[in-house]
């Protein structure tokens, strides 16, 4: 039984390390996690302890900009848009997504529903059945994720 239990605690120990990993500074309190309706894009979303917001999704669609040569690893399907920043597309041989190896959508991270949106400082996403924009309103800067395409501006 004891092993059980463990293999339940594994999931959740990497998700909290991962988020202190990926959100330095940010209160545990402030941080957000969700889904798209599809399942296919995960992104969490926080605040740091300056009061500034940041958000990093990833998703499976295309992205236009070539893989630079020096990214040996995984590329255009991760993004990230600091409060003031510009977007930032990441080369990376990880995954933000909590694991789950049931059929669908992970019924452990929570979904926000077209038309819905979440918010952290100036950042706010959008969930629409075009996909998930997240937009700094300071700035304008954005990340867009969809099946058909990835795009930052």
């Amino acid at each position: 039984m004891a092993t059980i239990r463990l293999t339940r605690l594994v999931p959740l120990a990497a998700a909290a390390v991962w988020a202190l990993v990926a959100f330095p500074g940010i209160a545990a309190a402030d941080g957000d996690q969700f889904q798209s309706p599809s399942g296919n894009i995960f992104c969490a979303m926080g605040v740091r302890a300056d009061g500034t917001g940041t958000v990093v999704c990833q998703g499976d669609g295309h992205y236009a900009v070539p893989k630079p040569a020096e990214c040996h690893l995984a590329w255009g399907d991760r993004f990230s848009l600091d409060q003031g920043g510009a977007p930032v597309s990441h080369c990376h041989g990880d995954t933000i997504v909590p694991s789950y190896s049931g059929p669908g959508k992970n019924p452990d991270v929570p979904t926000l529903d077209y038309g819905n949106t979440r918010s952290a400082g100036t950042l706010t996403c959008d969930s629409e059945p075009t996909g998930m924009t997240c937009t700094d309103s300071g700035t304008g800067h954005y990340i867009h994720l969809s099946r058909e395409s990835n795009d930052l501006g």
